[in-house]
């Protein structure tokens, strides 16, 4: 697939979603059951705390040094928006729709670069880091991560409780009530932790949802 496609509509989703008018009517249209297809614009909801999967152009102070991941709990941030993106090998149009078992790449919308993890240790709790990194088209297998949906459903939805299992670490996303201060003061940590538990389940919740095009 040709990435000019890609930036084109990260281009426009960031100058629309960057209005907040726009931003809570984008929020409030979303409704249950609504399919998450590629180019989709999502908010990742972690199912326990209600914290936002989020970034921001602060980096970590150890580890890496790449771009912090952080969860929030502001709903209307424009920093909590991710793109879904397939991986560089897979040839799918916009609007297709994901399967469990699905690997796929998160683009964090307002910085273009990708959600990631590798063996650092995260900050607060010394599990894996999850971070930031890349930028537009520059990607790698750090990057991607597989679709478990919970439950019976095939397709992935608005509102369904999903894993994102990372392919490199074999560590599922993961937040939980150890907090920042400081700079992200407030702010759950995010990270990946090997072992599957509640703490690891995400729903898609606001965002811009594309028609898929898949009959049903």
């Amino acid at each position: 697939m040709a990435l000019s496609f890609f930036f084109g509509i990260t281009i426009f989703l960031f100058v629309t979603l960057e209005s907040d008018h726009l931003t809570s009517h984008v929020d409030a249209a979303t409704s249950e059951g609504v399919e998450v297809s590629y180019g989709s614009v999502i908010k990742l909801m972690h199912e326990r705390t209600e914290f936002r999967l989020h970034s921001h152009p602060v980096p970590y102070g150890s580890g890496s040094g790449q771009q912090s991941v952080t969860s929030f709990s502001k709903v209307n941030d424009a920093n909590s928006y991710w793109v879904v993106r397939p991986t560089l090998e897979t040839s799918v149009k916009q609007g297709e729709s994901i399967k469990s078992g699905t690997i796929i790449r998160l683009q964090h919308l307002k910085t273009r670069k990708w959600l990631h993890s590798h063996l650092h240790a995260s900050p607060l709790s010394g599990n894996l880091e999850v971070s930031c990194f890349g930028d537009g088209g520059r990607s790698d297998s750090g990057d991607h991560w597989k679709l478990v949906i919970e439950g019976s459903g095939k397709s992935w939805k608005q509102d369904q409780k999903i894993r994102l299992h990372h392919v490199d670490t074999s560590g599922y996303l993961h937040s939980h009530d150890k907090k920042y201060r400081g700079v992200a003061g407030g702010q759950q940590e995010v990270c990946g932790v090997k072992e599957k538990s509640g703490d690891s389940i995400w729903l898609a919740t606001e965002g811009i949802f594309f028609t898929t095009n898949e009959k049903k």
